[in-house]
């Protein structure tokens, strides 16, 4: 991987997705093959959440998957266990409301791990910003299954809100598929955090690049609509909007 690409794998602003497991979601199929499935197509961060499993089994799953982000060029977060992550060697911890404190997992891992952080509020998002993290993912943003247990929907309005007050970036979670996907972006998301959107898929690879196409799709657009408020083009003048080095041409004789 060269240094260009791993600054992008580290940088969550960069990933699009977010992908979360849960070998629950594959029906049937091998997790570590849908997860390769997703890498092939181009997703680079994966977290590893994969509850009811022993520590030893964690471990074991947390070898097979860092080896398959390795070589993709890809980032490996394990969720909640700072120990596990730190004995794996993974590029950063993902933490939970039940984790250790931001400020306190820092204190073990130090700078060269990320830390992620899951954030069910504006409240939430408040205590992440003052915790050191590096990022958040918030949620759930529309109604899931898989996040009945955090209440109601936060909705884009208050993903719009946390964006206001929040300097670091955010990853939407929660029922976000490729219809979506522009929703979200346009109220301040960095990218999206997916689950069953991939890994329930019929196929992983083509759903992976669906989402990832279109979160740079929206980002791209609201990257224009950014610049278009901001500053006018460079090269172009503002009374007759023609490029300038037209200008002598059309103010003079007709060329």
């Amino acid at each position: 991987m060269s240094g260009e690409e791993s600054n992008k794998a580290h940088d969550p602003r960069q990933w699009g997705l977010y992908l979360v497991t849960d070998r629950k979601q594959t029906g049937g199929r091998d997790l570590s093959a849908v997860l390769s499935l997703a890498l092939q197509a181009g997703v680079r961060a994966i977290q590893l959440r994969e509850k009811g499993l022993d520590t030893i089994e964690v471990y074991r799953l947390g070898e097979r998957l860092l080896s398959l982000s390795r070589q993709a060029g890809a980032v490996l977060f394990v969720n909640d266990r700072v120990d596990v992550a730190m004995a794996l060697g993974a590029d950063g911890v993902h933490l939970t409301r039940k984790s250790l404190p931001p400020k306190d997992a820092r204190a073990l891992v130090g700078h060269e791990m990320l830390l992620g952080i899951s954030c069910h509020s504006l409240a939430d998002v408040r205590e992440a910003i003052e915790g050191g993290v590096d990022f958040l993912v918030l949620g759930p943003i529309y109604d899931t299954p898989s996040k009945a247990s955090y209440g109601a929907p936060l909705t884009p309005a208050i993903l719009k809100q946390a964006r206001e007050m929040c300097p670091l970036p955010i990853l939407a979670i929660g029922g976000i598929n490729a219809t979506r996907v522009p929703e979200v972006v346009q109220a301040g998301a960095d990218g999206v955090a997916a689950i069953s959107a991939v890994l329930a898929a019929p196929d992983p690879g083509t759903a992976t690049r669906e989402l990832l196409e279109t979160v740079a799709r929206a980002k791209g657009v609201e990257q224009s609509k950014s610049q278009s408020v901001n500053s006018h083009p460079s090269g172009v003048d503002l009374l007759t909007n023609r490029p300038i080095d037209e200008l002598t041409c059309f103010y003079a004789d007709p060329c």
